[in-house]
């Protein structure tokens, strides 16, 4: 007799038990969010590891978010920085943010994690203003038409090694003039690009675009 397959969800389940278990911190930014009314969005536990190694990966001192919502994420990527580390996280909503600063002291993160509230291509036009120092990673997880836009704009900020990554972006049924569809097609051609689309599963099959910029 042969021995049924293990779903999804029990490989989810299993890498998650040996590799992504959360603290308080991270249980507490995941109950207050949805305390708080914020839609159930955020990266699943074994994603938000997968993004700290990445970060660590390459010795990411600075980081950048587009769609903080309650600071889940935010608290894996900040947790990947060193002493002197920085990240700014972007937000359009005020309620929102204010929940994920609450969840990003909790983790005693707020020294590192600056949240700007604004649409994110205002932000952006005002970060590559008053840049000094190019970013390590980007982490794109934010309205999904505005993907293709946000690429654009953060991609002269990472520095040459550094990485771009966005959340959502193995979605087969999205309509194909859509942002996931768009971005999808844009970081395969870009000539500045290496890129990978990493299946990682919540609910249902998804993936994480990981790009590296070229150069040294």
């Amino acid at each position: 007799m042969s021995q049924s397959q293990p779903t999804l969800e029990a490989y989810a389940d299993y890498i998650a038990e040996h590799c992504a278990v959360e603290d308080d911190a991270l249980r507490r930014a995941h109950e207050d969010s949805v305390t708080a009314g914020l839609p159930v969005m955020n990266v699943s536990a074994t994603e938000g590891k997968l993004l700290h190694v990445l970060a660590r990966s390459i010795a990411a001192k600075r980081i950048l978010e587009i769609g903080t919502l309650g600071g889940y994420s935010a608290i894996w990527l900040a947790r990947a920085l060193p002493a002197d580390g920085k990240m700014i996280s972007l937000e359009i909503n005020q309620h929102h943010a204010e929940v994920a600063r609450k969840n990003i002291a909790r983790a005693g993160l707020s020294g590192k994690v600056e949240v700007r509230v604004a649409p994110a291509l205002d932000s952006l036009t005002r970060i590559a203003a008053e840049i000094k120092e190019l970013f390590d990673l980007v982490f794109i997880d934010a309205d999904k038409d505005g993907y293709p836009a946000y690429l654009e704009r953060v991609y002269p900020l990472v520095r040459p090694g550094g990485m771009i990554l966005a959340d959502n972006t193995l979605r087969l049924d999205a309509p194909p003039k859509s942002g996931i569809p768009l971005f999808n097609a844009a970081v395969a051609k870009h000539p500045g690009l290496t890129s990978i689309i990493i299946p990682v599963f919540r609910e249902r099959m998804d993936g994480l675009s990981v790009a590296v910029k070229h150069g040294v």
